[in-house]
């Protein structure tokens, strides 16, 4: 029987891949969900003002002060990438790939990036502060610990997005910080407009987004998954999380009928092959009935994992919503 990660191989595979942000899966009753979930209420389009500041509270209490309006930024996670590029910002160095997908830089201006070796766990804090970082953004309960190491050096900033909310109030906080005020409301007002739009016309087909590398496969729930937290809006997505120590198996996953299967696949050490075709051994896999209608989607991880800012959630979007029509 294929089932969802153990604890110990979860946590690791979402910590040397995507942090925190895939965590959980499944309800915390470890019953199957009943019935399917409907899409939550219209969002808002309108778009208050941002005001520029050099200190401020963010939007997950975390106080940020700066001395001058930050030119040189060293991104340690996606969503610091995500929303600098919506803010017309190029990072003075990174430590991901999202920025070469076509929808961000590109391959070719990609590769001027300055790059922070040391991986996503552990970036080299000697490299960060070579490249004579004003602010560096990383992800709170990954990178937390270098702050010590960065202290009287820069700013360190952690960020800790679970939702798509908390990533629209980091996209503005950060273009209160830059003075990239008019890019910020711009970016969130597409977002919006983007979401309320799949609102309006929302799928009843019941969705699903896998995530992992074998047969260990995990379940991006709403409660801490930036891209999960969008399908109930726009689609019945009945998944709720169990915690660390849950799990959903192939067998419930069957018992949902999903009908449309959106597929993260990890790529990382010895690892190659989509997620799909690895799973595609078991038997019941062709029963699922997206995959017996050919609804099976492999997306870019680097996007639908990573990203979590409105440019990647708009991708998101647009990907999901054509899938699922």
């Amino acid at each position: 029987m294929l089932r969802a990660p153990s604890k110990f191989v979860r946590s690791w595979l979402t910590a040397a891949v995507v942090g925190s942000v895939l965590v959980g899966c499944g309800s915390p009753s470890g019953e199957p969900p009943s019935g399917k979930a409907r899409p939550a209420g219209q969002t808002e389009v309108t778009v208050e003002p941002i005001r520029a500041t050099t200190e401020l509270t963010d939007v997950n209490g975390t106080k940020v002060s700066l001395e001058k309006v930050p030119e040189r930024i060293v991104c340690l996670f996606a969503l610091c990438d995500d929303i600098l590029t919506e803010l017309d910002i190029v990072p003075t160095a990174t430590n991901g790939a999202l920025l070469a997908h076509p929808g961000f830089l590109g391959e070719d201006k990609a590769k001027k990036v300055g790059v922070v070796p040391g991986g996503f766990i552990a970036p080299e804090v000697e490299a960060i502060l070579a490249h004579k970082p004003d602010l560096v953004i990383g992800l709170g309960d990954t990178h937390g610990k270098l702050a010590p190491a960065l202290k009287g050096a820069t700013t360190f900033w952690a960020m800790q997005p679970e939702t798509w909310q908390d990533s629209v109030g980091y996209l503005r906080d950060t273009a209160a910080l830059t003075g990239r005020t008019a890019q910020g409301e711009k970016a969130e007002r597409a977002f919006r407009s983007k979401l309320a739009k799949a609102e309006n016309a929302p799928s009843d087909k019941t969705a699903l987004i896998i995530y992992g590398s074998d047969e260990n496969f995990g379940v991006a729930t709403p409660e801490g998954d930036v891209t999960a937290s969008l399908f109930p809006r726009i689609s019945a997505y009945p998944w709720k999380s169990r915690g660390v120590d849950g799990s959903y198996s192939l067998e419930e996953i069957l018992a949902q009928g999903v009908d449309v299967l959106f597929v993260e696949t990890m790529s990382f050490g010895g690892a190659d092959g989509k997620l799909s075709e690895k799973l595609a051994k078991n038997p019941l896999w062709s029963k699922i009935p997206a995959v017996r209608n050919g609804d099976v989607h492999e997306v870019d991880s680097e996007v639908w994992a990573k990203g979590r800012g409105t440019r990647s959630m708009g991708i998101v979007l647009d990907e999901a919503t054509a899938a699922l029509r």
